[in-house]
């Protein structure tokens, strides 16, 4: 009886331990990185010389997708709209082959899937799961501006989803160039 009765009192005691509150903090055996001083950005520091927390990039750094800088600051190129808000007619870059092909590329990857290679709205999505999608080659797209096309990419419509962040703006002005190039080739 004495034996039961230290069991139930272990066992009672272990199943406090686990649910009671505690004033002092949790023990970590392996801590590795929980506990670790750091900065919020833009605060001040006293680790280094020039007292600021963010670091300035190291010499040499080039970045991933670098844009002149007249492009970021460009609204017509960034944003596919003018001054006023009004979407753009034409699209605002110089249209040579390397766009137009680099639009290609990108069109394959991004738009083949439910448009087809030709544009017509019959791809993959729609012959196997039924989704409907719009033909390049209809008048309504033909007559929508750049800057309409460049939101409806961007911003996405209907089933079509946005496309803001797979591609940058320089590429979505390319995937225009090429839907313009293919419709020209449907007229021939």
């Amino acid at each position: 009886m004495r034996f039961l009765l230290l069991v139930a009192a272990l066992v009672g005691t272990l199943g406090c331990v686990r649910g009671c509150t505690s004033s002092r903090p949790p023990i970590h055996p392996i801590p590795n990185m929980d506990d670790q001083p750091r900065y919020e950005a833009q605060a001040a520091s006293d680790f280094f010389s020039d007292g600021m927390t963010m670091r300035t990039p190291v010499a040499g750094t080039v970045a991933r997708n670098p844009l002149p800088l007249a492009t970021w600051t460009d609204s017509r190129f960034m944003t596919g709209r003018d001054a006023a808000g009004e979407p753009v007619l034409t699209i605002p870059v110089a249209v040579d082959d390397a766009l137009v092909i680099r639009g290609q590329d990108r069109f394959n990857i991004y738009c083949l899937p439910c448009h087809d290679r030709r544009g017509t709205g019959r791809g993959i999505m729609f012959e196997r799961g039924a989704i409907p999608t719009t033909s390049l080659h209809v008048q309504r797209i033909r007559d929508a501006s750049a800057g309409e096309l460049f939101d409806v990419i961007s911003n996405g419509v209907g089933l079509m989803p946005s496309y803001k962040y797979p591609l940058s703006p320089s590429d979505r002005w390319a995937i225009i160039a090429y839907v313009r190039k293919l419709q020209a080739e449907h007229d021939e």
